[in-house]
């Protein structure tokens, strides 16, 4: 259940905001756990599209958020001030609720005597295991306020990535997008007059103009079993995507894609890279910072590298054999790898390629979108091309079928 609340903080302050309990009495326990005077209480009662956007906004954290969040305790750790009044204070500031609801149910389990680590796993939908990792980290070394630090720069990383990427992929989506209702607007309302002009003019139709026509009757009287069925085809694909066997031909594939293979590699290298410079540099040990870093890798050939690395140091040996067998990582990656493990400084070697990667991925974006805004006006011209010359062919003949 829902509740909204006003009340008032230890400062005197007005502060509102929704609180996430199972009963009226263990909202009211809640907030005065969080230290706030209550003025009112009452069930916030959602309508159905409210749910929706409420699942698909406040549920989840941003990246961003997230970053804030630890940049923020980082500073008011290095300050002195106690965990559990940092935590408080951080509720107090947050204005996105599910993070407030997050931060206030952590502030209770470390309350309780839980270790900072072990109260963010009982949140795995907002802290995940890289970031458990680097807390564990912290507290053992006795540096959290510097380890928080470095998670809000991995974030901030992690987001300007996944920013490039959506770059990358909007471009294409929304041209694709616009070119596929064209052809369906041509195909449901210009196409049909024709077929009546054809039916008066009596001449027989070219085989292009035959097909063009046929398709025409399938969108125009059997739309919703063609889109049912272009439905029902998408929802076994991500269906089988989401299997293991199906996730695995699905990221291996994706490599070789032409154009956006290069970029989906250089993302993966990327991202291995900032995430291992990471927690190796803040202490993590390596078979438990490689066992993150392949659950995190996004891509199921990388995360299938990485663990049989990991098998092969667990066994005294070195990484970079299985690094270099998976055909992701191309030979400069292993090398700097390999060089940066027997110097003793493979955080600094991780940390460069991660740089590098990154301008990698900004000089792939660009080409990208240089290379493919010609080649998708040519596959729109050509659709529609071909469609206006299936169109006109019959009329263009007339001469020669007359004569």
């Amino acid at each position: 259940m829902t509740f909204t609340y006003k009340a008032k903080n230890t400062a005197g302050d007005a502060v509102s905001g929704t609180i996430e309990a199972d009963s009226e009495r263990m909202a009211i326990a809640k907030l005065r756990q969080r230290r706030l005077n209550i003025l009112s209480l009452a069930e916030e009662r959602r309508t159905f599209l409210k749910k929706i956007a409420g699942a698909g906004w406040q549920g989840r954290v941003r990246l961003a958020d997230l970053s804030l969040f630890s940049r923020q305790l980082s500073t008011l750790v290095n300050a002195g001030v106690p965990i559990i009044q940092s935590l408080i204070t951080l509720v107090e500031q947050t204005t996105r609720k599910k993070l407030q609801e997050v931060i206030a149910s952590v502030r209770e389990e470390i309350e309780r005597g839980a270790t900072i680590s072990n109260a963010l796993e009982k949140h795995p939908d907002v802290f995940s295991e890289f970031y458990i990792s680097m807390v564990r980290a912290g507290e053992s070394g006795g540096v959290l306020d510097e380890i928080l630090v470095r998670i809000a720069d991995y974030l901030e990383n992690l987001a300007q990535l996944r920013r490039k990427v959506i770059t990358a992929m909007a471009y294409p989506g929304t041209v694709s997008v616009i070119a596929t209702a064209v052809t369906i607007f041509i195909m449901l309302v210009i196409i049909p007059p024709f077929q009546e002009i054809y039916k008066t003019l009596g001449v027989e139709l070219p085989i292009p103009t035959i097909i063009l026509l046929h398709v025409s009757d399938i969108l125009r009287h059997h739309f919703l079993w063609v889109f049912a069925v272009l439905v029902l085809i998408a929802y076994f694909f991500v269906k089988f995507v989401r299997t293991e066997r199906g996730r695995e031909l699905f990221d291996h594939y994706s490599l070789k894609v032409p154009l956006f293979g290069s970029l989906f590699r250089k993302i993966a290298i990327a991202k291995f890279s900032r995430t291992f410079s990471t927690m190796v540099r803040a202490g993590v040990p390596i078979l438990e910072a490689m066992e993150v870093v392949a659950k995190t890798a996004g891509n199921k050939t990388v995360e299938t590298a990485v663990m049989n690395a990991r098998n092969f140091i667990r066994e005294g040996e070195k990484i970079t054999d299985p690094l270099r067998d998976c055909g992701v990582f191309p030979p400069m990656v292993v090398q700097m790898i390999a060089i940066g493990e027997e110097s003793g400084s493979l955080d600094i070697m991780l940390e460069k390629l991660a740089d590098f990667y990154d301008q990698q991925v900004d000089a792939a974006v660009a080409s990208l979108a240089s290379m493919i805004e010609p080649i998708l006006i040519l596959l729109m011209g050509a659709i529609i091309g071909s469609i206006i010359i299936a169109v006109f062919l019959p009329i263009l003949l007339m001469p020669t079928v007359l004569g």
